[in-house]
């Protein structure tokens, strides 16, 4: 019998029973969720994520592990904590699988605190951030009306804080009161209780149903988790946004919440809130009593003091007659001396209007005064007007006279010591002076007239004046011809050589001649110097001999 080899052999078969991935997933799945259907799990809330979908994905850790966990968008919303990284919490729901990762995960029906060391920490975070954005701010309170007609209640219609209440109410000072029912615990109690206050600030001033003058928040006494509902933001911001003043009564005098912050006043109690919201009635009644017989004591004392201060007063004063009497007597004493004194004023007036009367004589008399003298004044201006317009034209024709023999001298000085020097100079420059020097002779002859044709101008004009001047000019035109001459007179100033010696300078004559040079006055016999006050002889001197003119000074040196 041949022996098979092992390759041939057939393969071995096991009795385990085989699956697919999904026959898997589903098995565990169904495990899972039927083992842990409903468990609470407690734990410290890490990485939250809340995408757009609206569902919020969180972790559940520990020491020692980390459980996935996820709340679905509708339940996300009506969750009674919000998780925050970092809190303790208790998550309600099951767990069940997610097959396409091959991870468990837990379905979280509602999330709550740990206790009352993790609430106090998430509720003193909140009142920092609260706080941190001026809701709690002292300035921003809104004082409380003292007697308002309307009040509006936020609790609960069916509990002892709405009896409380109404009691306190009717017992201090009735007034009406509107009632906006609410949950006062649980997940309603913070949406409710924000949207009360925001309704009675919606309400219209003047509508059907009238807007309060005040608003209580109120609710019972109760342990942190039932008073969880009113440290809620949304219950925070719709108290302090409030434009209706808003008293807090929220637990006992011992319970504090977010809600007793942000409101206008807190209260101990519901009933104090009451309390604080009217004063008593009668109080009010016997006050204002009080106040009036105050106020009635007091008029009849000051009428009483004025009226004996009034009565002390005319007695001190005399009788009206008396006074009266006097000035009637002094009235009929003016009244008897009027006439006489309207009399002798107009008597003494019409004497004064007599003398002042002017005939005309008087008349004719003042003008022939006036006339006479008039004639005086024009006698007398012509001999002082002749005697000036002679003084000038004389100065006027002596500066002529010198302005030609100096603009003489200054030509033809140049022109001898230029033909004095010519034969020193060589041909090509030579040719360049005679050049000059025949331009030079051109303008010579030219330059005196020119000099000389404004002060001839001038002169005519004195002649002109003094020919238009006489005796029977009127007075109005000797007045213009005056203008004239005075212009005239200030032109002969401004030419002369007076104003040059005023600033300092002199005029020296030689032999009665203007010298410019030191030459000329060492050749001169006596020497005169003219100053701005007046002439000063130097003395005499014995005459040089003249140079001819074709002779160069001596100290006459090369032009070049």
């Amino acid at each position: 019998m041949d022996l098979l080899d092992d390759d041939d052999a057939p393969p071995r078969r096991s009795n385990t029973p085989e699956f697919t991935v999904s026959e898997i997933s589903g098995a565990v799945k169904r495990m899972v969720e039927g083992e842990f259907a409903a468990v609470r799990v407690r734990g410290e809330i890490g990485r939250v994520s809340r995408p757009a979908s609206g569902h919020l994905y969180f972790d559940l850790k520990d020491g020692n592990s980390v459980l996935a966990a996820v709340a679905w968008k509708g339940q996300a919303a009506r969750l009674t904590a919000r998780p925050e990284e970092g809190l303790e919490m208790v998550a309600v729901g099951r767990l069940t699988t997610f097959p396409g990762q091959s991870k468990y995960q837990m379905i979280v029906d509602d999330l709550v605190p740990a206790g009352a060391g993790a609430l106090m920490a998430q509720l003193e975070a909140r009142r920092k951030k609260l706080a941190g954005e001026g809701l709690f701010d002292a300035d921003r309170k809104k004082p409380i009306p003292f007697l308002p007609d309307v009040i509006g209640v936020v609790t609960s219609p069916s509990g002892a804080v709405i009896r409380d209440i109404l009691h306190r109410l009717r017992d201090r000072f009735p007034r009406t009161v509107l009632v906006w029912p609410v949950a006062v615990q649980g997940q309603a109690c913070a949406p409710e209780v924000a949207r009360a206050v925001m309704g009675f600030n919606a309400l219209p001033l003047g509508g059907p149903i009238p807007r309060p003058d005040l608003l209580i928040v109120a609710r019972g006494g109760g342990s942190i988790e039932d008073l969880w509902g009113f440290n809620e933001e949304a219950v925070v911001r719709a108290v302090a946004g409030s434009r209706i003043p808003v008293i807090s009564a929220v637990g006992h005098e011992t319970d504090t919440t977010l809600c007793d912050f942000a409101a206008d006043l807190r209260a101990p109690t519901p009933t104090a809130a009451a309390e604080m919201a009217v004063p008593v009635r009668g109080e009010l009644v016997e006050r204002t009593a009080m106040l009036g017989a105050r106020a009635s004591r007091a008029l009849r004392q000051g009428v009483g003091l004025r009226r004996q201060r009034l009565g002390d007063l005319a007695r001190a004063l005399p009788r009206g007659d008396v006074i009266v009497a006097q000035a009637q007597q002094r009235l009929d004493f003016l009244g008897d001396r009027l006439p006489r004194a309207l009399r002798s004023v107009t008597e003494r007036r019409r004497v004064q209007l007599a003398d002042l009367r002017i005939g005309t004589g008087v008349l004719t008399r003042a003008v022939r005064d006036g006339r006479r003298r008039l004639g005086e004044a024009e006698r007398s201006l012509d001999p002082a007007l002749g005697q000036r317009i002679e003084d000038r034209s004389r100065r006027l024709a002596d500066l002529s006279r010198r302005l030609d023999l100096g603009a003489g001298r200054a030509l033809v000085g140049p022109a001898a010591r230029f033909a004095a020097t010519a034969p020193r100079l060589d041909p090509l420059f030579l040719q360049r002076r005679r050049d000059k020097a025949e331009r030079l002779s051109f303008w010579t002859p030219r330059l005196a007239p020119a000099v000389r044709r404004p002060l001839m101008e001038a002169g005519e004009d004195f002649a002109r004046v003094a020919r238009l001047v006489t005796p029977d000019l009127p007075l109005a035109r000797i007045a213009r011809l005056r203008d004239v001459l005075a212009g005239l007179d200030r032109v002969n100033e401004s030419l002369s050589y007076r104003k040059t010696l005023e600033r300092g300078f002199a005029v020296v004559r030689a032999d009665g001649e203007v010298v410019t040079t030191a030459e000329a006055a060492s050749r001169a016999s006596s020497l005169e110097i003219e100053f701005a006050d007046g002439r000063h002889a130097v003395g005499q001197r014995p005459s040089a001999p003249k140079r001819k003119a074709t002779e160069p000074p001596p100290e006459q040196g090369s032009l070049l």
